[in-house]
């Protein structure tokens, strides 16, 4: 490993791509489904795990790409908060 990789860049590298999107996809099912706050907070969960995700891959990615993350992350933050509402 090179000492400009990070560990944690390398891990998720490895993680086979349809595992990660079928399991997001079921979260956010089980958000939209769960009534109440438990809904919300399983969406905001899924919401502050995408950030940490945005912050580590921003340096490489489009700024077309960016703008598509970022309008995904808001409409999901905000159904998280009318859910919570």
């Amino acid at each position: 490993m090179q000492r400009t990789q990070r560990p944690l860049a390398v891990r998720l590298a490895r993680v086979n791509p349809t595992t990660v999107f079928l399991a997001t996809l079921g979260l956010v099912l089980v958000g939209l489904l769960v009534p109440g706050v438990v809904g919300g907070a399983l969406l905001l969960a899924l919401a502050v795990g995408l950030v940490a995700l945005l912050r580590l891959t921003w340096p490489v990615q489009t700024p077309a790409t960016r703008v598509i993350r970022l309008l995904m992350l808001t409409l999901l933050v905000t159904v998280a908060l009318v859910k919570l509402l």
